[in-house]
């Protein structure tokens, strides 16, 4: 099996198409990271992430032979994690009313090593976050989470480069908005979020 992180896309992706052995291996191997990122940003402390992942993995194998473009495999992959992380966030929404358990019943995925400020402090931005709307969110995350480049959160939402701008600029007047009346975000959000866009 060759090195995942050498090869190819397009040797990849025809490895893929002939389904053979090790080309699902390597393909975990080499974009587990990238999907795991992009989804971790738009959902934050989700215990379905790992489910989620592996949603996108079978999107991705599944849709393979529709792939017009090997060379575009990184920017597809990308696509189908932030389709997958919206339509997660969109159900989550629609069945919030039939929760009978508080978030904080919920339990925890195990995380190494725990830092409980850190933690308070990330799950202030996603109730800041959840006030978004989806694409918003989606956008404001892919950038500020996954630290994605503006022409990837386009690319993966599958809009313009102005449109993801316009977005993402309602995403962070709304996010600083919340988060100045928030303890836990007021002095670490001032000028942070800002201060990044380029």
């Amino acid at each position: 099996m060759p090195a995942a992180s050498a090869l190819d896309d397009r040797a990849l992706v025809e490895a893929l198409r002939r389904d053979e052995p090790w080309a699902r291996a390597a393909l975990v191997e080499k974009y587990e990271p990238h999907i795991e990122r992009v989804v971790a940003g738009a959902l934050g402390l989700d215990p379905d992430l790992a489910d989620i992942i592996q949603d996108v993995f079978v999107r991705v194998l599944e849709g393979i032979h529709q792939l017009k473009d090997p060379a575009a495999l990184r920017g597809w992959i990308g696509t189908l994690a932030v389709f997958t992380a919206r339509g997660h966030i969109r159900r989550r929404r629609r069945w919030r009313w039939i929760r009978f358990l508080a978030p904080s019943d919920v339990p925890e995925v195990p995380a190494a090593p725990h830092n409980p400020e850190a933690t308070a402090t990330m799950r202030a931005m996603y109730r800041v976050l959840d006030s978004l709307p989806a694409e918003e969110r989606l956008v404001f995350t892919l950038r500020f989470m996954a630290e994605l480049e503006l022409t990837e959160v386009a690319s993966a939402c599958g809009v313009s480069l102005a449109t993801i701008k316009r977005r993402l600029s309602r995403a962070e007047t709304k996010f600083q908005e919340a988060a100045v009346v928030d303890p836990l975000l007021r002095d670490r959000i001032s000028g942070r979020v800002r201060g990044r866009r380029t």
